[in-house]
């Protein structure tokens, strides 16, 4: 047998060096990505469990001034007289984000029906690109032109002497959320396989019935999801709400009222307190609530998401 010249073997050899010097530097990278990706894992989630730990073990010192039954169901908020009732401020969120939910949910479902269901291409487009621009809008914007130009019509209309109150606040945050909604919505509708549609005019149905029928059962869990996550941004939404819902400690079902929420009274209030103080303590507490709130509702439409999938 023919020996291999040694400029063969050198080259041969040369060549594997090569390709196992490849094979390693690939090696190498692929085990920095996969812990570099590790490493991002654990520092999010070290940041949100740092979050939530400083939150509420900060917020939790209030109840060795305050008792539990207090702060979450006396209405009296007077923190120079030692009373940190935080209960108006719970109902008012509640009651501002349930108004909220009221005016944008059928408005944010009947855009979405009409841009997934009856609007021709072009203009479906440009519907859907315009509402992804209204959910960049800052919120101060909102809020400006609620301040300005809202409250000052609410205030001729109704002859209300402020303006202020959960009217404003709830049709700017509706506005404010009206793009979320429709946008999951529409993606939710657009899922609906076209076979059931094809069904439904094969059995002679309107297109009014396939959708009320139809697509909307089928879009159900999507739907609720997208109110879902509206809830949660109309829950967390603070400097539209602080401009124009009138930061006043009280709470009314009128809807022209001045009044105040969790987010816009820890605003107003935050900068003007000791850390070490119980009133400080005490809008920790509420910045947890609406963490709690925030955290609950994610898990929700999580949930939701999974049993629409299956």
């Amino acid at each position: 047998m023919e020996k291999l010249s040694p400029d063969w073997t050198d080259a041969t050899n040369l060549l594997t060096a090569r390709r196992q010097s490849r094979w390693a530097a690939k090696y190498a990278a692929d085990r920095f990505f996969r812990f570099l990706c590790l490493g991002s894992i654990i520092f999010l989630g070290a940041v949100l469990g740092a979050i939530v730990l400083f939150v509420s073990e900060t917020g939790f010192l209030v109840f060795r001034d305050v008792s539990l039954w207090e702060f979450f169901f006396s209405s009296r908020w007077d923190p120079e007289h030692g009373k940190y009732g935080a209960a108006v401020f719970i109902a008012g969120t509640l009651y501002l984000t349930l108004v909220t939910l009221l005016i944008a949910t059928p408005i944010s479902i009947c855009v979405a029906v009409f841009i997934a269901e009856i609007a021709p291409p072009w203009l479906r487009q440009w519907l859907r690109t315009l509402l992804d621009l209204l959910v960049g809008i800052p919120s101060i914007v909102y809020g400006y032109l609620g301040a300005t130009l809202l409250i000052p019509w609410i205030r001729e209309h109704t002859g209300a002497p402020v303006g202020d109150g959960f009217l404003a606040a709830a049709i700017v945050l509706s506005i404010m959320i009206l793009p979320t909604i429709t946008r999951i919505t529409d993606d939710a509708l657009c899922a609906v396989p076209n076979e059931w549609r094809e069904a439904n005019y094969a059995l002679g149905g309107t297109t009014f019935q396939m959708i009320v029928r139809v697509v909307l059962p089928a879009a159900k869990s999507g739907i609720a999801a997208a109110v879902i996550l509206g809830m949660a941004r109309a829950i967390g939404e603070t400097m539209a709400v602080v401009m124009v819902i009138g930061n006043v400690a009280q709470f009314g079902f009128d809807l022209v009222t001045p009044t105040s929420v969790l987010t816009s009274h820890i605003v107003m209030q935050i900068l003007n307190v000791d850390f070490q103080s119980t009133t400080n303590h005490a809008l920790y507490m509420m910045a947890f609530l609406l963490l709690l709130i925030s955290i609950s509702l994610i898990m929700a439409i999580r949930r939701l998401r999974l049993k629409g999938g299956q």
